[in-house]
């Protein structure tokens, strides 16, 4: 690209932070200053910053009363959402940006702003926030319900470019757009190490590459003997980790060399799971870990025998899928629509969405090494033919080739109209 183009990422999140939409956002944002675009990045104040060449992160003050910002719709992002208005207004009046790319939500109030500034608009659309509302049990009117169509409609309708993570999201938006040139599905599927700016981090615990040596440390406190099953993520309820624990409970007996590690969490969540495990009497073969550095995670996959998905609704499919794909480890993961958009019985050991499938589906795979290993290797090869950063990075470049479309058919019907 010949012309360095300037572009205004919006991120109404906590960035960074290790969940979901934050990564979304790094990968998005690292790939597309590879690409010799000047990004400034505007956030919330919470989270840390990271190191991306030719990226400067802008933050909203904090307001520290409103606590921890949440997953989901709450009253504090709204009241962090205000001040992302103004600061992305305050933005665009100092600078003049090539286009603007809107994550979730932000993409409302960028909606208002596209006519007075002429910003070429990407919609990054994570999921449907009318959805949103009624999923996270944020409200029940709807009034609100149908206003948050609406806008999200109007959206569609006037962004240059929408982006979808997953099949479902994708075939949402291809049912409600005319123009499908302009809907791209780029699923999160590259997990390269987060920079993190002005890491401390021991080498162990850094966000450089994996090294052996290190991996034998990390996971030195892993019970010798046992093989271990790795659940990587956060610890929100739809994420099943409740019946993965009860799974546990009955793979007690059935293969009592099992060893559940569950990496992730919050110290709220951690600690009312491990209770839970108490009083089901098998904290001995349990350890939650809470969050750790993205290496320390990597490290205890390596070391992992099987891996599982035990996700129990919702309609995207996790970001740990693809890692999980690529893995070379064995998967179990529940036979809900998140997962089966992108997994199949070929590549997974898929199961019903309760105790008893997760302890069946995990039992099945320690004890089937050979067809353990089969699945792996069909997931690997999976996960490098559709997934695999080249294949992001094109996706990408096709992007940016829309975008400069758009801003030539703006320019012929301004030289038309001055004729």
């Amino acid at each position: 690209m010949d012309k360095k183009l300037k572009a205004l990422v919006i991120a109404p999140q906590p960035f960074f932070t290790p969940r979901g939409t934050p990564f979304s956002v790094y990968y998005r944002t690292l790939v597309m200053a590879e690409k010799n675009i000047e990004i400034d990045l505007l956030t919330y104040g919470e989270g840390r910053d990271v190191e991306i060449s030719g990226v400067r992160i802008i933050r909203i003050p904090k307001v520290r009363w409103l606590g921890e910002i949440k997953i989901g719709p709450s009253f504090a992002k709204l009241v962090l959402d205000l001040l992302m208005i103004v600061w992305t207004f305050s933005q665009l009046i100092r600078r003049r940006y090539d286009f603007v790319h809107a994550h979730e939500e932000a993409v409302f109030f960028c909606l208002l702003l596209k006519p007075i500034f002429g910003f070429k608009l990407i919609y990054d659309m994570h999921s449907s926030l009318p959805q949103q509302l009624s999923n996270f049990a944020f409200t029940k009117s709807g009034l609100l319900i149908r206003l948050f169509t609406m806008l999200e409609d109007a959206s569609l309708r006037a962004c240059d470019v929408v982006i979808t993570i997953c099949p479902d999201l994708s075939d949402y938006v291809r049912g409600r757009i005319r123009d499908l040139g302009k809907h791209f599905l780029v699923e999160n599927s590259i997990f390269d190490p987060v920079r993190i700016a002005n890491d401390t981090s021991t080498p162990s615990e850094s966000v450089s590459a994996v090294k052996p040596t290190e991996c034998r440390k990390q996971a030195s406190f892993l019970p010798a003997g046992k093989r271990i099953i790795l659940y990587a993520g956060t610890l929100e309820s739809y994420q099943g980790i409740d019946i993965l624990v009860q799974a546990c409970a009955l793979l007690k007996n059935r293969a009592p060399d099992a060893f559940l590690l569950v990496v992730g969490g919050s110290p709220a969540q951690v600690q009312m799971y491990r209770d839970m495990t108490k009083r089901l009497g098998i904290e001995s073969v349990v350890t939650f870990t809470g969050q750790v550095p993205q290496t320390a995670a990597q490290e205890f996959t390596l070391n992992a025998e099987v891996l599982v998905s035990p996700r129990i609704k919702g309609t995207n499919t996790p970001l740990k899928i693809y890692q999980q794909l690529a893995s070379g480890k064995p998967l179990v993961a529940t036979r809900i629509y998140s997962h089966t958009q992108v997994l199949s019985d070929d590549v997974a050991f898929l199961v019903d969405a309760t105790a008893e499938g997760l302890a069946a589906g995990i039992s099945q795979a320690l004890a089937d090494r050979a067809g353990s290993a089969a699945r792996a290797a069909r997931a690997v090869d999976l996960y490098h033919r559709r997934y695999a950063r080249a294949i992001y990075e094109y996706k990408i470049d096709q992007i940016l080739s829309r975008l400069a479309l758009v801003k030539k058919r703006i320019n012929n019907t301004v030289a038309g109209e001055l004729l």
